[in-house]
């Protein structure tokens, strides 16, 4: 039978997904149960390998935990700071049973101290190159500062691993139309020579609700759903 099951999974309630199909302007409900499930530190506490998930990275303070608030539409399901470089694990955060949504530590701010920044790029490394279940990963970058050194660094990993990647362009509220469309000319540019799919980058405000049923539409296909 078709349709959406509710379970139990850590003092987190979920759903558990068969066949069902919503119309192409419906926000799929998975998003709204989206709850919190584990911190990581290290590789050997990530939850187990298996289901997918999805994760977001980028430079601190760029707007990924913002991002999957509005996503998800629950305002406080991923902590956001104006202090850049205050997630310090990686966040998982359950929708229906076995499937995930993950909050990367940002990468890039320069008051972290060196050990914690070599500490997270072999963590980062080895998740983003070894996780079997990481269906794709939503690379979120400042419309009004993409493509610094980071960035194009990701996104060169990424190719090179054959790892699918979308890009957000958060705070697009913040620029004029015009600006908006030289700044996605400009990454949709770099992100084919970077030998990654055209047409996988968006605008996107969060504040604005700016690009949300764009970005869900991308999750449900590397879901599946």
């Amino acid at each position: 039978m078709a349709g959406w099951f509710f379970g139990v999974l850590k003092n987190c309630v979920y759903l558990r997904y068969t066949a069902f199909s919503l119309p192409s302007h419906a926000v799929n409900p998975v998003y709204r149960r989206a709850c919190f499930l584990t911190g990581s530190h290290q590789i050997a506490q990530l939850p187990p390998d298996e289901g997918a998930e999805v994760a977001f990275a980028g430079r601190s303070n760029v707007g990924k935990s913002s991002a999957i608030n509005a996503i998800t539409e629950i305002g406080s399901l991923a902590r956001t700071s104006r202090t850049p470089g205050r997630t310090q694990q990686i966040n998982f955060f359950s929708l229906v049973d076995g499937y995930r949504l993950v909050d990367l530590p940002g990468y890039g701010y320069a008051k972290v101290p060196p050990s914690l920044q070599r500490h997270w790029q072999v963590v980062l490394d080895r998740y983003i190159r070894e996780r079997r279940s990481l269906r794709g990963v939503v690379v979120v970058m400042d419309a009004r500062h993409p493509l610094k050194d980071l960035d194009n660094t990701m996104l060169t990993w990424c190719a090179a691993i054959a790892r699918p990647v979308h890009v957000l362009l958060t705070k697009a509220d913040k620029l004029s139309r015009t600006e908006s469309l030289q700044a996605l000319r400009l990454v949709e540019t770099a992100f084919a020579q970077h030998g990654q799919e055209q047409g996988m980058v968006q605008l996107f405000s969060a504040t604005h609700a700016q690009g949300l049923e764009e970005a869900r539409i991308r999750l449900d296909r590397w879901f599946g759903w």
